[in-house]
């Protein structure tokens, strides 16, 4: 392929379209999003045309065209008509190439809203600062509290203004809930759910107590009842539910002092694992105990016996001279200095090990250094793939004081130097997944997120986990639908997600112009929390809640008006209409977000 590209170019001049280049599963996710939640004209670029996602891409419905160049260069975006396009979408390549894709994105188009992936967020927000109209996203940040909270058992959370929102199934559905987000869940069948479903309206109980003093009600003038006729059976709900609720504090994992002073005890017996060793040593006490015993016996001081064993062990003992001896000066005896000896040969067998111990336990804490799982390792979770996705997923583990053990087979992979250097045990190596695994400590551990870039390759590693500790929770990183289902289906005490699902419409969105400020999963599908702000001109204004949410995929959880103040949770008043500078904050599908998109750059 050269550099000139070939492909499927705009046979018309296109205007007011979108631009995607990449050809990986997020650019495919995306593409998705745009075509059949947003309604807008696509262009894709692709590196290849035949490898990753770019053949399925091309299979789309709504894409106006999907054109091939080996790296995103000034004549690939003339070839995608970026001075005409709306907006443009960097999902692929580094970050490097990103940065310099949006800043001549934008020479040839100021207007132009650019939207850029970034694995290093810090550098994204500085770059953000040089574009017009950009904003930098990062997939795997994205999507890796899903994947750590999951392997925790516990809800992924959302901050907003200090409260965290989480998904609850359940028993665990409290009566402050937000909303009802979901219903009929079966997990053997993740189709059959309902995402945002209806829900009965603020007014029904005084829509009931307006039926019971009517003229057809129970109640009559006078204060007289009659019976109600008993209405129809409710149709019994199946399934299960799910809420949004509210965590005032988000939950930490800490480790138990004890627990971790009881895991370094153990840890260090990595280093006596030999049998002949550990006899060795064990004599060697044995005959310094014995010889403790004899000098505290001869001088009858505690002290000072243990100031001269210690001597005697580092080898620093003064030994007696015959003229001491034939003056009477000597330090006790014959039996004395029989166990002075034995202590400082004792003591030559020590040192050595001693000193190894101090160079291992000194020289892993250097960075970049490698450190295996010890003995020690306990209740830790074991992160297969050292990708974007499986660095982040390790270091917010981490951060919240779980033990981890990652897994990797290139040793040249991005994440390994970054996880070493904080000091997290690293298991390289391309050998079977039952010999890693048992490396890496499997039988111990509380849960295992196989977050590599291949399905198969999760699968796999989800299964021979299974098989080597059947207590152990599996979160599996999926693309394909068909796969997580079976997934489901097979293993209990499994989640499965997918980065691009979860990221993608993090990017449509701020491709649109919105912030979404986190997804949130219900099992295999995703809420997104999102902040809408009412601009002069938007299609917003005069809205009430019944215009947004009645549509369905849409919750309206919290607003804040243009006078200022703090954001007003479940704002009962349904009827007041939006005005310029108000602020809300929805639970909204895929789908119901991008209505309200639609809505708000309408004039």
């Amino acid at each position: 392929m050269t550099s000139e590209g070939w492909g499927t170019p705009p046979v018309e001049p296109i205007s007011q379209h979108y631009i995607v280049c990449g050809g990986n599963a997020l650019a495919h996710r995306l593409v998705l999003e745009l075509v059949e939640h947003y309604d807008v004209p696509v262009v894709v670029l692709v590196a290849d045309r035949t490898r990753d996602h770019a053949p399925q891409i091309e299979q789309l419905s709504g894409v106006a065209a999907v054109v091939e160049y080996a790296s995103v260069t000034e004549e690939a975006l003339r070839a995608v008509s970026i001075g005409t396009a709306r907006g443009l979408a960097l999902v692929e390549g580094s970050d490097q190439e990103n940065i310099h894709a949006a800043l001549s994105a934008q020479n040839h188009n100021p207007d132009i809203r650019i939207v850029f992936r970034m694995f290093n967020q810090r550098l994204g927000e500085n770059i953000e600062r040089l574009l017009k109209n950009g904003a930098a996203l990062s997939g795997s940040a994205t999507a890796a509290p899903a994947f750590a909270s999951a392997a925790l058992g516990r809800p992924n959370s959302v901050e907003i203004e200090g409260r965290y929102l989480h998904i609850a199934f359940d028993d665990d559905i409290t009566s402050d809930r937000i909303c009802v987000v979901a219903d009929h869940i079966d997990r053997q069948d993740v189709g059959r759910m309902r995402l945002l479903p209806e829900q009965r309206g603020d007014s029904a109980d005084f829509v009931r107590l307006a039926s019971e003093f009517g003229d057809d009600g129970p109640i009559r003038a006078g204060g007289v009842r009659r019976e109600p006729v008993p209405p129809a059976a409710p149709e019994a709900e199946q399934g299960g539910r799910a809420a949004l609720q509210v965590l005032r504090i988000e939950p930490r994992e800490p480790t138990d002092w004890t627990r971790r002073l009881r895991w370094r005890l153990l840890d260090t017996m990595r280093f006596f694992t030999s049998a002949r060793m550990r006899l060795v040593l064990l004599t060697a006490l044995a005959a310094v105990l014995l010889a403790f015993g004899v000098l505290w016996y001869l001088n009858r001081n505690f002290g000072w016996t243990v100031y001269i064993a210690l001597l005697d062990l580092a080898g620093a003992a003064q030994p007696d001279q015959l003229s001491d001896i034939a003056s009477g000066t000597g330090t006790g005896g014959f039996w004395q200095r029989v166990a002075q000896v034995v202590i400082t040969i004792c003591g030559i067998t020590f040192a050595p090990v001693a000193t190894a111990i101090a160079v291992e336990v000194l020289g892993s804490g250097r960075r970049g250094q490698p450190r295996n799982p010890g003995a020690g390792t306990r209740d830790h979770v074991i992160v297969v793939g050292l990708g974007n996705v499986g660095t982040r997923v390790a270091t917010q583990l981490h951060d919240m004081g779980v033990p981890v053990v990652c897994m990797e087979r290139d040793p040249q992979a991005r994440g390994v130097a970054a996880v070493r250097a904080l000091g997290i045990p690293v298991v390289v190596g391309d050998g079977p997944f039952e010999q890693q695994l048992r490396r890496a400590r499997l039988k111990h551990s509380r849960a295992l997120v196989a977050v590599s870039g291949d399905d198969a390759t999760n699968l796999e590693a989800a299964l021979e986990a299974r098989h080597g500790n059947p207590e152990v929770r599996v979160v599996v990183r999926l693309f394909e639908d068909d796969f997580a289902s079976h997934f489901y289906r097979t293993l209990d005490n499994a989640a499965s997600r997918s980065v691009s699902y979860l990221a993608a419409p993090a990017f449509a969105a701020a491709l649109m112009g919105r912030e979404v400020r986190g997804t949130l999963s219900v099992l295999r599908h995703v809420l997104l929390i999102a902040e809408l702000k009412v601009e002069d001109g938007s299609g917003l204004i005069g809205l009430n809640r019944h215009d947004l949410e009645d549509p369905g995929g849409v919750r309206v959880i919290a607003a804040r008006f243009s006078h200022g103040g703090p954001l007003q949770w479940n704002f009962p008043d349904r009827t007041r209409r939006l005005a310029p500078g108000d602020q809300i904050v929805v639970a909204a599908t895929r789908s119901g977000l991008a209505r309200l998109n639609t809505v708000a750059v309408e004039e």
